[in-house]
């Protein structure tokens, strides 16, 4: 049988009768990928809330919406999804502020660390807010066209996940970044690692190394990290947002190998952000002789967050069974954050002595 690669689905059905957005923050994030991406799904954006109301009002003449003086007054908005484009610090006490029972979807990563998601989550479950948070990687058409790919049974079993990453990220575009003790794997990498588990399921364990650079002041921009999937399975992690040396040989790709086929994927965003290059799907389906390129339609960014936005609202007005990165999934990937944080600050194990 001849592998059709249109025949993979790409996108994410929209909801019937879209609700009004509300977002509180108004960072970059809002006006390059979330607004962009909500205007192209047909959402209502009702407005946007941030303490620093002359950056809101910025935000907000340039999107034609409302730019709200008070918290009270955003949460007021009628049948409103709750849109939190806010630093992770911030997440607890915006949740606890909204109405019992309301939409919300929480930017990653699920607070600062796994005993902040532990907070979020309980003021979730006490609130019984519909919430869900912003692994929008795993809404992109690459990524739910090699998903497809996978449940379709093109690549057999899979038994390999490599990630790899060399590139030159511009980290002062994210100047709050700057003193947080918690940088690469928390606020990059988990979008990987939640991908990752979205394939292969929860590891046993981890090993991780985590570092700095001696160029910048940023706490990790480059990890290496093992996940151990048992003996059937390897993965591996390497990334180095440091690879400052022209184009020619940076890389942001993920190698999927199967028992009977393969994948190949590059995230097009990360390269020369925020302006991007194509993102890439290639499939070697099982029973092929060649790779086939998979025609995509649409980017991570700003298609993956139409895509996430839609799959919250579809599922609040009963439309979708299942919310995809619920906080209940969301907490295992930042379970598996804290755990290769813990993997890098212990001990490596030492080499044996040369004898005398």
């Amino acid at each position: 049988m001849t592998f059709d690669p249109k025949s993979l689905s790409q996108s994410w059905p929209l909801p019937s009768t879209p609700r009004p957005i509300v977002t509180f923050g108004a960072g970059s994030i809002v006006g390059d990928a979330h607004y962009p991406a909500y205007r192209k799904g047909g959402f209502p954006i009702a407005g946007l809330y941030d303490p620093d109301h002359e950056k809101a009002k910025a935000a907000a003449d340039t999107w034609g919406v409302t730019a709200f003086r008070t918290v009270e007054e955003a949460v007021a908005v009628e049948n409103a999804v709750f849109d939190l484009a806010t630093p992770p610090a911030a997440h607890a006490r915006v949740l606890s502020a909204l109405p019992d029972g309301a939409a919300v979807l929480i930017q990653k990563p699920m607070g600062s660390d796994l005993p902040a998601a532990t907070e979020i989550l309980k003021i979730c479950r006490a609130k019984k807010l519909k919430a869900a948070v912003n692994f929008q990687l795993r809404f992109a058409p690459m990524m739910l066209a090699l998903k497809d790919a996978i449940e379709k049974g093109l690549l057999g079993e899979v038994v390999d996940f490599d990630v790899y990453l060399a590139l030159d990220t511009p980290w002062q575009l994210w100047a709050f970044l700057e003193g947080l003790p918690r940088i690469e794997i928390a606020m990059h990498s988990i979008h990987y690692l939640d991908l990752i588990r979205q394939v292969l399921g929860d590891p046993k364990g981890v090993h991780a190394k985590s570092i700095g650079h001696p160029n910048h002041k940023m706490a990790q921009t480059r990890t290496t990290a093992i996940l151990d999937y048992g003996d059937r399975v390897r993965c591996a992690v390497s990334i180095n947002h440091d690879h400052k040396f022209g184009r020619r040989h940076q890389a942001c790709e993920f190698r999927v190998s199967g028992t009977e086929g393969g994948a190949y994927v590059q995230l097009g965003v990360n390269l020369d952000y925020p302006r991007g290059e194509p993102d890439i799907l290639e499939i070697y389906p099982k029973g092929g002789t060649d790779w086939v390129t998979v025609p995509l339609d649409g980017t991570w960014f700003p298609d993956a967050f139409t895509g996430r936005m839609a799959n919250l609202q579809r599922f609040v007005a009963g439309e979708d069974k299942e919310l995809v990165s619920s906080v209940e999934d969301a907490w295992m990937t930042m379970a598996v954050v804290e755990a290769l944080y813990e993997s890098s600050a212990a001990p490596a194990t030492p080499l044996a002595q040369r004898p005398e």
